[in-house]
């Protein structure tokens, strides 16, 4: 008997923002029907409140309508890294609102630029996180910081990720384990880093790494062997999982989404 999954296949939209700005109910529909229910929204305007030009309340409705979900946002955090505090407060009260509007559950940071990767801008960052930790949660909501692979690079015997675990509150700031990342650049594994912070990782990204390139790729396509690296739901902590490719399509962003969604559904959904 086919046991239901535990979570809903979820989406980082990024994947197919292009998509998603010139038709975003077009693109949603096709999404549903390769059998993703859940997304992680990317590109929220918060001077004017909009999602893919949508207001807020409007792009609400439109999930409503298809009878899907947004359950985290990539929130446009970096620019505010060496602002202060109040300016900082000012986006993230931007953020609560268009989060509550589509009933996120978590807000999330998703990146510095290049130029910003410093060990002494890590300490500034894992301020500026446990400020927003503790805005957003007072909020009623979740805040999740999501690593790349610049976290982990060697700076004399520390990383930035080192820095973030250890000047941010894990009550205040969950982690979004990107896999794709943890395997292209870090020395540990994804269970290990679950199992040094277990209830903290409470969401993934998921997706592929090119065997020759090491870029992104289609799931099944790369070379990680998610059944052999998946940490085990519970002890991360887990919430919700997303399905991502950044680039380097072997077609074009919905033949992509739509290969990993059928790799996903055969090989790793028994899973999750």
């Amino acid at each position: 008997m086919f046991e239901k999954p535990k979570f809903k296949m979820g989406l980082q939209l990024y994947t197919i923002n292009e998509n998603m700005n010139k038709d975003a109910v077009a693109t949603l529909k096709a999404a549903k029907s390769m059998g993703y229910e859940d997304f992680e929204t990317f590109g929220f305007d918060g001077d004017i409140g909009t999602f893919y030009g949508y207001k807020s309340s409007e792009f609400k409705k439109i999930l409503e309508e298809l009878q899907i979900t947004a359950s985290s946002g990539h929130f446009g955090f970096s620019s505010y890294l060496n602002r202060s505090n109040d300016e900082l407060k000012g986006f993230v009260d931007q953020c609560i609102r268009g989060a509550e509007d589509l009933d996120l559950k978590y807000i999330t940071w998703p990146w510095i630029a290049p130029e910003q990767r410093t060990m002494d801008n890590f300490k500034i960052m894992a301020d500026k996180l446990n400020v927003i930790g503790e805005q957003v949660t007072s909020a009623g909501l979740g805040f999740a910081y999501h690593n790349h692979g610049f976290e982990f690079l060697d700076h004399n015997g520390e990383t930035g990720f080192d820095i973030i675990l250890r000047e941010t509150d894990p009550e205040l700031v969950k982690l979004q384990l990107d896999m794709y990342w943890v395997m292209h650049s870090s020395n540990s594994s994804p269970r290990e880093l679950v199992k040094d912070q277990p209830g903290r990782y409470v969401m993934w990204h998921i997706k592929d790494m090119d065997k020759i390139t090491r870029d992104y790729t289609e799931l099944g396509n790369g070379s990680i062997d998610y059944t052999s690296i998946l940490p085990d739901p519970a002890e991360s902590g887990l919430e919700f999982y997303y399905i991502e490719q950044g680039g380097n399509y072997t077609h074009n962003p919905m033949r992509s989404i739509a290969d990993s969604a059928e790799f996903f559904k055969k090989h790793l959904q028994k899973y999750l």
